[in-house]
């Protein structure tokens, strides 16, 4: 059910975006297990990519996790208020990785609403990646864990998509990286109300 380490290597991050979709993520945070059902995400493709942290080969403190082999966790801080989960895929020094912009809630939801201080039929409980790794209790101590282990990891619970039912768009946010902001490397699944906001 875990997805193991094999999985992690693809180097084909666009692949690797749209094919999580439907995959659950969880966490166990002092026994509690929260999960939630990825419903949205986003590819960034390393050095070539404007919109990456790594561009250009960026390497720095909080860049340098982005470095590693693919299957752990990249968590950063987004306008010092929003902890952003990411997997990291791909080989060593090919610093790949996929942002888990939304999940729909699987297991735990109650917790997961104390969490978000709302009920769990609120699209806004993990709706947008900040909510979605505050829902699942994931933050900055959540960085570079190895994601087939028992802290943070992803299942396959058999849940597929047809192409039909997957969207591709421009990513959100990222305007800075001029003509890669147009790049549809967004997926997310059509008609799910826990995906974020513009559905383009």
């Amino acid at each position: 059910m875990k997805l193991p380490l094999s999985y992690y290597l693809n180097q084909d991050v666009i692949f690797l975006a749209k094919d999580l979709l439907g995959k659950v993520l969880f966490t166990e945070i002092n026994g509690d297990i929260t999960a939630g059902i990825i419903v949205e995400t986003e590819a960034y493709f390393g050095v070539i990519d404007k919109a990456s942290h790594a561009y250009g080969g960026r390497r720095t403190g909080r860049t340098e996790t982005l470095y590693t082999q693919g299957g752990v966790s990249y968590v950063y801080l987004c306008y010092g208020i929003h902890h952003l989960f990411n997997v990291v895929s791909s080989v060593e020094d090919e610093p790949h990785a996929i942002l888990v912009r939304a999940v729909e809630p699987l297991i735990g939801k109650g917790i997961m609403e104390i969490r978000r201080n709302m009920p769990a039929y609120k699209t806004a409980i993990s709706s947008g990646p900040g909510s979605a790794a505050k829902a699942l209790g994931i933050d900055r101590s959540f960085n570079k864990k190895d994601l087939t282990e028992n802290e943070i990891w992803i299942e396959d619970h058999g849940i597929k998509y047809s192409p039909d039912e997957i969207v591709s768009g421009p990513r959100i946010g990222v305007a800075y990286a001029q003509e890669d902001a147009l790049l549809p490397w967004r997926f997310y699944v059509r008609g799910n109300k826990y995906v974020s906001k513009p559905r383009s």
